[in-house]
């Protein structure tokens, strides 16, 4: 299976184009602790054939130690909607590595004020000892929502590198 992953980055915080408010979403902090960590990135991820909706334990216990990753749960009228996480680089740039919606939340017009949250908490959050937070990036891949690649252009987010994968096909 062939797929096209798009490297996308924000380099100033005034770049963020914010999607239209859903006064009911909300972002909540978790720790590595949580078990809505593993189970919401399994929730989003497994049907897009995510890698990292099918980490083995080992896996997430790297993960979940690593001590500038971020974990927060997307919320909708107080209820568990979706999943974002960010990690800290030595160059003064987060990387989004999860955004996403659970199945059930996913075409109901949350994504664009979700994304906006997020990308607000990935400005805001320099680990300390960071002067401050120098761009924004993630990535995503054809095989993802059809929606994300334009919410991630919407919001402000510019291409810098695409590649193609050759990934086996799933069972």
């Amino acid at each position: 299976m062939r797929e096209t992953i798009t490297y996308l980055e924000m380099s100033a915080f005034d770049e963020l184009r914010p999607g239209r408010v859903v006064a009911e979403v909300a972002l909540e902090p978790l720790t590595p602790e949580s078990p809505l960590i593993k189970s919401m990135q399994e929730r989003i991820g497994t049907p897009y054939a995510w890698p990292s909706a099918r980490r083995t334990d080992a896996e997430w216990a790297a993960v979940l130690a690593r001590p500038l990753r971020r974990f927060l749960l997307i919320t909708y009228q107080g209820e568990p909607a979706g999943f974002v996480d960010f990690e800290f680089d030595a160059d003064g740039g987060v990387e989004i590595t999860t955004f996403g919606l659970v199945p059930e939340y996913v075409g109901r017009g949350l994504g664009g004020h979700a994304l906006t949250l997020a990308v607000r908490a990935a400005w805001a959050a320099a680990p300390a000892g960071a002067e401050q937070v120098r761009r924004v990036w993630l990535h995503t891949s054809s095989l993802d929502h059809p929606n994300a690649l334009p919410n991630y252009r919407s919001r402000g987010f510019r291409p810098f590198r695409t590649r193609v994968n050759e990934r086996p096909d799933e069972p």
